[in-house]
């Protein structure tokens, strides 16, 4: 039995099998561009996200001293706003944090000492302190460890 028989009786299987792992390698790479296509189109959900968080900041004067490193508490406590401004922060960060941890976003570089830096600030701080017995444990272990991070 020459080629051809051989081709003959197993020609159909041969490229039956290719044909199917053609496809497989086909759908990989789809699925691989789908997935970077949908992971940016997530990181532009969250800077558009990020976005109204900051203009709500920046239209009410109200909320000025959240980011003022010289806030004094013991003069003038939290107001309600400015703990519902930082409330928003904090659920906008575990937001980010787990699309992060499932891979539905690109990393945000920087995302660590931003954190930081906001958590540093008396108001944000304090707000924190209240709110984090009420936030999954792994947010809370992330949001330390970004407090802590240099």
């Amino acid at each position: 039995m020459g080629f051809w028989g051989w081709f003959t009786d197993y020609g159909f299987n041969l490229l039956s099998a290719i044909g199917v792992i053609a496809s497989l390698c086909f759908t990989a790479v789809s699925l691989r561009s789908e997935t970077k296509t949908r992971r940016i189109a997530n990181l532009l959900s969250v800077t558009a996200n990020h976005r109204e968080i900051g203009k709500i900041f920046l239209l009410n004067k109200n909320l000025a001293r959240v980011f003022d490193a010289s806030a004094n508490l013991a003069k003038r406590p939290i107001t309600d706003e400015e703990r519902a401004f930082v409330n928003m922060v904090i659920q906008h960060t575990h937001s980010v944090y787990r699309a992060m941890n499932e891979h539905l976003v690109i990393k945000v570089e920087g995302l660590r000492r931003d954190i930081a830096d906001f958590f540093w600030l008396p108001i944000p701080n304090a707000v924190w302190e209240k709110l984090k017995p009420f936030q999954n444990d792994d947010f809370v272990a992330f949001v330390e460890s970004c407090r802590n991070w240099k």
